[in-house]
């Protein structure tokens, strides 16, 4: 039985903007799963052009899961992009010069909302935007043109500016079976043989190969 390989940056050769962006991805601080693709007619292979104010000062990270599907536009804010707050003008005076960096804020003072998490077999619908600290559940789906500002649970709906929740996927018992499953992370050979019972929504057959 064959399959496709994670390794291969153009899984589809006659489409060449579908690319497994875990191949292209040189910043050690953007970690990407096997068999992601971001679909992009413009170039597939730049997907860090995506990823702003992700300065490596900061250290924040984001962290992408395995066979997420990423249309064309979709974008991360990380938390370089962030302005000191507490005093009465948020301009960063401090960047521009010797003159103004004796107001250089101190650590702390930046907001800072943490690593940005998408998890595995998340859909990021066209022009989705993300920002700083987000986390998006295992199997969630993010409609077009969304802003999603805060936490998305697993298999969540969401769209919207802001992002909020449209509905579930699926009912509760379901969900908690299948995050207890977690066929993404069987060997490929194994999600290859069961590929009718993960598309085809089959609970029985998927919880009888995990046992």
């Amino acid at each position: 039985m064959t399959y496709p390989s994670p390794h291969n940056k153009h899984p589809l050769p006659d489409f060449p903007q579908v690319c497994f962006i875990k191949n292209t991805v040189q910043n050690p601080n953007i970690l990407i799963g096997d068999y992601t693709y971001y679909d992009d007619p413009e170039d597939s292979e730049n997907f860090e052009r995506n990823v702003l104010y992700h300065f490596p000062f900061v250290g924040d990270k984001l962290i992408i899961g395995k066979f997420c599907a990423i249309a064309h536009g979709v974008k991360f804010i990380m938390n370089g992009a962030a302005h000191k707050m507490s005093g009465f003008s948020t301009y960063p005076f401090e960047i521009f010069g010797p003159s103004w960096d004796r107001v250089m804020p101190q650590p702390g003072d930046y907001p800072y909302k943490g690593d940005t998490v998408i998890g595995n077999d998340v859909w990021i619908g066209y022009e989705t935007l993300i920002l700083p600290g987000v986390k998006i559940g295992h199997g969630a789906i993010i409609g077009a043109r969304s802003l999603v500002t805060k936490d998305v649970p697993p298999y969540g709906i969401v769209g919207g500016n802001p992002a909020d929740v449209l509905k579930m996927r699926f009912s509760e018992p379901v969900i908690e079976a299948l995050l207890e499953i977690a066929w993404w992370d069987w060997p490929i050979e194994k999600i290859t043989a069961n590929l009718e019972a993960i598309v085809g929504a089959d609970l029985d057959v998927l919880k009888n190969v995990s046992s």
